[in-house]
């Protein structure tokens, strides 16, 4: 299953058009590693790959060593079977526009056939009109309208992760916790008594009268659904108490 969204994200190109600052490329190519993407095309950089670039980039070199570095943007898109492009503003010219859950799974259903790239623009300006002519569509990350700055690096991790989640969706996985050892419900029983008795012990009222408030105990623990080694620490903390009773407050 993983094997498959490694597949489907392998074929995602991240085109990054005249960026203006090499760290900028680096942190991209840290954001695209803890999502797994790892094709990234860079479009007349305006800074080599440095060591800002290595430092941002935070364990993703390999990203940035096998980046291809292109003159134009229809170079780095060759062979693309599908085009979208990231705009931080809604423009005025008629273009299809999408938002990030609809990017990705059309970059994905594309992705399935051949190569697919998600364009980003520079860093103040964008994208031009003549490069989103290049593009089959537009997405936008619908942002807060009183700020609405995003870095380059944080939108692309956004759209990284849009991609990640929806591949992940398509295939069925999902987060499962591992199976918990639940303490049965003798071991449960048993740990009420050692309470009730604890509380008798250290003084905290008398539980064989009061019911209710073994009843509201029983109700809190059950809620917490502990394991059997929760309940070996509840009732170690029980037995350390019953060892050692609270000291008599000294009478005024």
């Amino acid at each position: 299953m993983i094997d498959e969204i490694t597949t489907a994200l392998a074929r995602i190109r991240i085109v990054l058009v005249e960026t203006s600052h090499s760290g900028n490329i680096g942190a991209v190519a840290r954001a695209m590693k803890t999502m797994g993407l790892a094709r990234l095309e860079l479009v007349a950089p305006k800074h080599a790959i440095d060591a800002e670039a290595l430092a941002r980039a935070s364990g993703a070199d390999d990203l940035l060593e096998r980046a291809g570095i292109h003159a134009t943007l229809p170079d780095a898109l060759t062979g693309c079977r599908l085009v979208i492009g990231a705009s931080a503003r809604l423009r005025t010219v008629e273009w299809p526009l999408l938002e990030p859950p609809d990017c990705a799974q059309q970059l994905l259903a594309e992705a399935a056939h051949g190569d697919v790239a998600l364009v980003f623009g520079r860093e103040s300006s964008g994208l031009s009109n003549v490069e989103l002519a290049r593009c089959q569509a537009l997405v936008h990350i619908p942002t807060n309208p009183d700020f609405s700055s995003l870095n380059l690096a944080a939108a692309v991790q956004v759209l990284a992760y849009e991609l990640r989640r929806t591949a992940r969706a398509a295939q069925g996985a999902q987060l499962i916790d591992p199976p918990r050892d639940l303490a049965t419900a003798d071991e449960m029983e048993s740990f009420h008594g050692h309470l009730a008795q604890t509380l008798g012990v250290i003084g905290y009222g008398d539980p064989a009268q009061s019911h209710k408030l073994m009843r509201r105990l029983r109700r809190l623990f059950y809620r917490a659904s502990p394991d059997r080694t929760e309940i070996n620490i509840l009732r170690g903390i029980l037995t350390a108490a019953q060892g050692r009773k609270l000291p008599r407050q000294p009478t005024p």
